[in-house]
């Protein structure tokens, strides 16, 4: 889902709270239905964003994976050729500041 999809559910769910402030206007006996369907449909702008921030964050966090098994991998291969480091390209990845893993890593 990107930023188009997301302004095309709002602009749909937009709709969707006129039409039914349509109906609850002209049936009047179903005004409290219409009224807690209205306040679910009014949620949706907040799921959408709190989706757009968990999905950037799993990104950030994908992209840390990758580097730290890479640095693993790296620090391996330095290993089976006898190199003087071979952790030092894991402790390059994990000092890399303002990544997700590290982030978590250093909490108290």
């Amino acid at each position: 889902m990107n930023a188009d999809t997301f302004q095309r559910i709002t602009t749909r769910n937009d709709i969707a709270r006129d039409i039914i402030a349509g109906f609850a206007s002209v049936t009047p006996t179903l005004t409290g239905v219409f009224r807690l369907v209205d306040s679910v449909l009014a949620d949706v702008p907040a799921v959408l964003a709190d989706l757009g921030r968990v999905r950037s964050e799993l990104e950030a966090v994908r992209l840390d994976r990758a580097n730290l098994l890479a640095a693993i991998r790296a620090c391996l291969a330095a290993d089976a050729d006898a190199e003087d480091d071979p952790l030092g390209y894991l402790r390059a990845e994990l000092d890399t500041t303002g990544t997700p893993a590290t982030d978590t890593r250093r909490r108290p």
